[in-house]
């Protein structure tokens, strides 16, 4: 079997969890002996860095890789400016060959893989990764194969076809020979390549853990959710262990266990998926001693050649670290020992490092490693990260869960006609010392504002009443498969209007995305009761943002410092408010109708009535004035 090149791509979306379909892809096509590579961002980037690394090589100039980030802007332009210093030390030849690879940026002719695959997030994102598609065709050998799959384009793969003219691979990867005929693996139940990870720039969020499933699908089929398209069938048990231990072995361990299971408490083996977690070391109060990444990285590159390892990730991994450690160095002797021996070994740069140097270093590093990268033992938690039903939730099965160190549980309450069973769900969870909890609180489906009030605020008063945190993140509904809405968020819901939405959306940036214990910050942000939320609602944006600075009557609860920050002469706010709430009827409906909209520039609406037209002015006022 001749080895193949892969290369794997995420769009240039912000996201906050890895790939897991492509880590799992990678593990899949590694095993098989393929030359795997992974990147994120816009593909034409990659074509730039590709041949920029093969003009480096070909010139042998050890020194040139500082230079790599011009290299690349004149490849990318063809603007000799971003290489005038470099134009005499080139070289006649050298610079031809440097506009060889312009010419062949322009022209897309990009290096050549048999397999390029390409994974989807959310629709929202759908502009962003059609694009990525299309710029990642040039890269397919001729001969080769297309591979795009995830949850967008199995939610849409009608659309994606058309938009992109590829046929997606919809749902899950749980069946031999999908990739391969002779691909008996299920490679939805591999273990996840973390090195592709260290091939790239992009920090994930959350990137110290473990990704798993170990249940599939959820037998609700929620009107507003997606999983009833993407994992069909419910699946009661998926072990893990060796999952993990396979990792841990090969990438070390991590911190930890994150588990996307969309509906966990439906499990009939949940008792055992509780004991199978904590036998992979997530009991209650558990810790872990994270690896030294200095031998994960060396242990990589050291292996067996046909064990097929990232060798590319952990030449960059490595060289990574000799810099640290090199920052770590106190005396300037031993610092520029250190400099000129790496130099030596041409370890310098990852472009032209070699394993038998890197092991010829090993002496020198290791030492240094075993000093600076001491580690000591943590705490580590798991997290269903999908939630848990509260409709499912008993005595037997909570106390059985706080036999594990969950942190947050988190549970699902998306109407507010669920209180009761919420409600009883957390003092359940209280109960046992379940005391760290998590929810997202779903807004503009069929809800109407003071819905999602209600929610927020019983989260608060049980914060107090059983003396446990609770995290609440309100989460704006967005159709996934509607022609209208798929590719935008400009989704509202029949309750609901732009302004509301921006209201929610402002609030939520000076509370950094969530609301957790405290009564006087809650009302302050969301308000009193129902009617001071529907006060913020409508109230202009800028005042929302800056809410001290327009009200006086915040103010005045503000001493020290704090207070000495505002003018004490500006009341906007509550001047608006006035004229607001004073209009009659008629002008008040008129008024809603225009602020609704969230429009307020010149043109954006016509209005001639005076009362109206002061109370619209104060909307006008941008965060800068």
């Amino acid at each position: 079997m001749s080895q193949r090149k892969v290369l794997l791509i995420e769009p240039p979306y912000r996201n906050k969890y890895p790939p897991m379909g492509l880590m799992k892809l990678a593990t899949y096509f590694r095993s098989r002996g393929d030359d795997v590579r992974f990147f994120k961002g816009d593909p034409k980037d990659l074509a730039v860095e590709i041949f920029c690394d093969e003009f480096i090589l070909k010139t042998d100039d050890k020194k040139l890789p500082i230079h790599r980030k011009e290299i690349c802007k004149y490849i990318k332009s063809g603007k000799i400016e971003f290489i005038d210093s470099l134009i005499s030390s080139l070289g006649e030849v050298n610079f031809n060959i440097l506009k060889s690879y312009n010419y062949s940026y322009r022209r897309r002719q990009y290096p050549k893989f048999d397999i390029v695959g390409v994974t989807t997030l959310f629709t929202f994102y759908w502009k962003r990764t059609v694009e990525t598609i299309n710029n990642a065709k040039p890269f397919l050998a001729e001969g080769g194969r297309f591979i795009v799959g995830g949850i967008a384009s199995t939610i849409l793969p009608q659309q994606m076809e058309k938009d992109t003219g590829i046929k997606p691979m919809v749902g899950l990867l749980d069946k031999p020979n999908m990739i391969d005929p002779d691909g008996a693996e299920i490679i939805d139940r591999l273990p996840l390549d973390y090195s592709i990870l260290e091939e790239i720039d992009y920090k994930y969020p959350s990137n110290n853990a473990y990704f798993a499933y170990m249940t599939r699908g959820c037998p609700n089929k929620c009107a507003f959710c997606a999983v009833p398209h993407l994992e069909p069938q419910y699946c009661n048990y998926i072990g893990i262990s060796s999952q993990l231990k396979y990792i841990e072995k090969l990438y070390g361990a991590k911190k930890d266990l994150l588990l996307l299971d969309n509906n966990v408490f439906a499990s009939e083996q949940f008792n055992q998926i509780i004991d199978e977690i904590k036998f992979c070391g997530f009991k209650k109060d558990g810790k872990y001693t994270p690896a030294n990444e200095y031998e994960v990285a060396f242990s990589n590159i050291a292996a067996p050649l046909e064990e097929h390892r990232n060798i590319r990730a952990y030449t960059k991994k490595i060289i990574k670290i000799y810099d640290e450690l090199a920052s770590k160095i106190i005396d300037e002797k031993e610092q520029g020992e250190f400099y000129l021996e790496r130099e030596k070994l041409n370890l310098l740069y990852p472009l032209f490092a070699i394993r038998e140097n890197i092991f010829e270093f090993d002496k020198i590093a290791r030492p240094l490693a075993d000093k600076f990268y001491k580690q000591s033992s943590r705490v580590r938690f798991i997290d269903f990260n999908q939630g848990v039903d509260a409709r499912l939730v008993t005595d037997e099965k909570m106390s059985k869960l706080s036999e594990v160190a969950i942190r947050p549980l988190r549970i699902a309450f998306d109407h507010y006609e669920m209180r009761d069973i919420y409600i009883k769900a957390v003092k359940t969870a209280a109960k046992y010392n379940i005391t760290n909890l998590s929810n997202y609180l779903l807004y503009n489906f069929k809800d109407k504002p003071e819905d999602l009030y209600e929610r927020m605020r019983i989260n608060v008063d049980l914060c107090e009443e059983l003396s446990v945190t609770i995290f609440s993140f309100p989460m704006k509904y967005h159709p996934i498969d509607d022609p209208k809405w798929f590719n935008n968020r400009d989704y509202i819901g029949v309750h609901w209007n732009r302004k509301f939405i921006r209201a929610i959306q402002a609030v939520l940036n000076s509370t950094k995305g969530k609301i957790g214990r405290g009564k006087s910050f809650f009302e302050e942000a969301f308000g009193k009761d129902v009617g001071d939320f529907m006060r913020i609602l409508w109230m202009p944006e800028t005042f929302i943002i800056y809410r001290r600075r327009y009200d006086a009557n915040l103010r005045r609860k503000l001493s020290g410092k704090y207070k000495d920050n505002f003018p004490d002469d500006c009341d906007l706010a509550n001047e608006w408010w006035e004229k607001f709430k004073n209009l009659s009827e008629d002008k008040l409906n008129i008024a809603k109708s225009i602020i609704a909209k969230n429009k307020f520039n010149d043109g954006d609406y016509e209005c001639q009535d005076k009362e109206i037209n002061e109370v619209l002015a104060y909307y006008k006022i941008k965060r800068t004035d």
